[in-house]
């Protein structure tokens, strides 16, 4: 069965370079240009994963990730953060509210899609993968 992903990205252009490499490879993806439109899509899809930027306007990374996690319907979807601010810190914080994996931009479609089959391979073991 195909792989449905959402990419929650307020930048077009890395929103659809993110999209073609995942269609690319034989995934079903749809997309949210920000938080709260993905948190819609996520309840509405029901998506096998989602990548979500951390900086967005209105609702960033961090409040979709706590959201989600806090529904028992969407609790266990796998989430990486793809940010262009990835220090320790926020890294850990992301991890700590229960984030999958991390990836940072700017990345190539064979970045994400090694994070994508890290997390897909251990997600059982709630193992955090960043590239």
């Amino acid at each position: 069965m195909m792989k449905k992903f959402l990419v929650i990205e307020d930048e077009p252009q890395t929103r659809e370079i993110l999209i073609e490499g995942l269609e690319a490879e034989g995934f079903n993806v749809i997309s949210a240009e920000n938080g709260h439109i993905g948190i819609n899509q996520v309840k509405e899809h029901l998506p096998d994963l989602v990548i979500c930027d951390i900086m967005m306007p209105e609702l960033d990374g961090y409040g979709v990730l706590t959201t989600l996690r806090q529904n028992p319907i969407t609790a266990n979807i796998p989430l990486i953060f793809l940010t262009a601010k990835a220090s320790e810190a926020e890294q850990y914080y992301g991890i700590e509210i229960g984030a999958n994996g991390y990836l940072n931009k700017p990345c190539t479609v064979e970045d994400l899609l090694r994070v994508i089959t890290n997390v897909s391979d251990l997600y059982k073991e709630q193992t955090v993968i960043s590239a």
